[in-house]
């Protein structure tokens, strides 16, 4: 954590101010909506599960412990549950329109700002679909540090388990990636089809991790 964030007060102090929630929200928006595109590839989505999360910050402000990490990994714990609260959400439905009632309207200036970060962000959505092998608790510890770039004890913090428990996580991921690897190098193959692994994933998976 900077001393910018120090001398803001923190989540806690900005949900008591609309002020300060107001410079919070304008200092992590990027990376929030960053990381939400990591994972959608819809405009309306992206704007609605944005908008979703930094709801949330009003109900979770007090759970902010500086000393386990920045307010970006932080809310990057929230972030990551808002979204998966939308899958299962998407997963029941049995009808696709119902994804629709109630959204708000965006302007195709708004459309257009996104669609652009969607497309920057297609990179890490290919690597998130690179891990979905792997076991949960492994998937999300590995996302958070190989895609969303935290470091070990800020995953640790956004997830809420220890930091041991998840460098054995980080540990087992990697093995598992490894090990996916060599099983499809021994014959030259032709182009891989979509969904395989992304080179840049492998080369994390042999790298090293942030503390």
């Amino acid at each position: 954590m900077d001393g910018a964030e120090r001398l803001r007060g923190g989540p806690a102090a900005a949900v008591r101010d609309p002020r300060l929630f107001e410079e919070f929200y304008r200092r992590h928006v990027d990376a929030v909506m960053r990381f939400v595109a990591r994972r959608v590839d819809d405009p309306h989505t992206a704007a609605d599960l944005t908008a979703e999360i930094f709801l949330a910050v009003l109900d979770s402000a007090h759970s902010y412990r500086p000393r386990l990490g920045s307010e970006t990994a932080w809310l990057y714990g929230i972030a990551r549950n808002v979204v998966s609260s939308e899958r299962r959400r998407v997963a029941r439905e049995a009808e696709r329109d119902l994804r629709f009632s109630g959204r708000r309207f965006l302007e195709a200036d708004d459309i257009a700002r996104i669609e652009d970060r969607l497309d920057a962000e297609s990179p890490g959505r290919r690597a998130l679909a690179a891990l979905a092998s792997l076991p949960e608790g492994e998937r999300a510890v590995m996302e958070l540090i190989a895609v969303d770039q935290l470091t070990v004890t800020e995953a640790a913090a956004a997830l809420g388990i220890r930091q041991v428990t998840a460098r054995v996580r980080l540990h087992r991921a990697r093995k598992a990636l490894r090990d996916t690897a060599d099983v499809k190098t021994p014959e030259p193959e032709p182009a891989a089809p979509a969904g395989t692994q992304d080179p840049s994933l492998l080369h994390v998976a042999k790298g090293g991790a942030r503390a």
